[in-house]
């Protein structure tokens, strides 16, 4: 684990406050989807008990040494004063919810005394999937939490966690990354990126690393390139949307075209952005229809071509 890139204040927020001895028992880390807000809690806990056991920790941030005896239990899932909690795998796929017995399990961690220093660390990825049942218990947690006990709730959407909750914890706010940190974490994660490739993940990520990586390998820039032609003069002849829906509609292209149902209303509600008045309230419209036809496509198994090609029309309707 080393340094996130674009959260150095936050981190500092937390470590300046746990050097000082005033961190709060409960932090939402709120921001956007894809961003590192989970990555950012389990460098942070990592961190707090390595620096809480020792030895000292002479890195800046968040880096930990890699044979510290703290990080080498915490790779292995074996720190016992560390818990997480997320959606548990299932023969059928991964559970919709965070369950009450998952936070109950959480008492063997909260009644016991630490093992390795005073501080107990409980990372919850993410809060947002608690079910009710869940997060009513974790709020008796957080009412009356033992000495030394530290709670990080990543949120991508905490207006919709319980208001008591919200009360007891203070918010630390992520933002998207900037292009260079985009830059840097996507050329880390994919060294074989063309320039081409990479440029149109970092615009089709909108500072979301996580979000750019979903479409790495799908040429996500042929598809950019293709929504740029067609708003440019509004394909008149239909030659560019037929010819998009073709390459769209077989089943070997389903990533590929599910990566399209998401860039097609970005991609007009980014060229509205850019406008005003009537032309403003006409590429709403146009994002509007496009966000609902996308939206529908998969759940109400709508023919891929024909879904391609009115989407690929509602960019067209840009260049009017």
């Amino acid at each position: 684990m080393t340094s996130l890139l674009g959260h150095d204040e936050q981190a500092r927020t937390l470590l300046s406050a746990a050097r000082s001895g005033r961190l709060h028992h409960g932090w939402i880390l709120a921001g956007p989807r894809g961003i590192g807000k989970a990555s950012f809690a389990r460098a942070m806990a990592l961190r707090l008990l390595a620096e809480a056991a020792g030895p000292p920790v002479s890195a800046e941030g968040l880096d930990v040494p890699q044979d510290h005896p703290i990080r080498r239990l915490f790779e292995a899932d074996s720190h016992p004063d560390y818990a997480e909690l997320y959606c548990l795998e299932k023969e059928s796929g991964t559970a919709r919810n965070i369950t009450v017995d998952q936070v109950r399990g959480l008492q063997r961690l909260i009644q016991s005394a630490p093992s390795m220093s005073s501080r107990r660390i409980v990372v919850i990825d993410s809060a947002d999937d608690l079910e009710r049942g869940a997060a009513n218990a974790l709020l008796k947690n957080l009412e009356e939490p033992p000495a030394d006990m530290l709670f990080l709730l990543v949120s991508h959407a905490p207006g919709r966690l319980l208001p008591t909750i919200r009360s007891r914890c203070r918010t630390l706010r992520f933002d998207t990354l900037g292009e260079d940190a985009m830059r840097t974490i996507l050329r880390a994660a994919d060294e074989a990126l063309s320039a081409k490739e990479l440029n149109a993940l970092i615009h089709a990520g909108e500072g979301s690393p996580g979000k750019a990586l979903r479409y790495a390998g799908l040429n996500i820039a042929d598809i950019e390139q293709s929504l740029l032609a067609i708003a440019a003069d509004g394909d008149p002849g239909n030659r560019q949307r037929l010819l998009l829906a073709k390459t769209l509609a077989s089943k070997a292209a389903r990533p590929r075209y599910e990566a399209f149902l998401e860039r097609a209303p970005a991609f007009i509600a980014d060229a509205a952005r850019q406008r005003q008045g009537s032309d403003l309230g006409k590429a709403l419209d146009h994002w509007e229809a496009a966000r609902q036809l996308a939206s529908g496509a998969i759940i109400l198994s709508l023919e891929p071509s024909a879904v391609v090609f009115e989407l690929a029309g509602h960019v067209a309707a840009l260049a009017h």
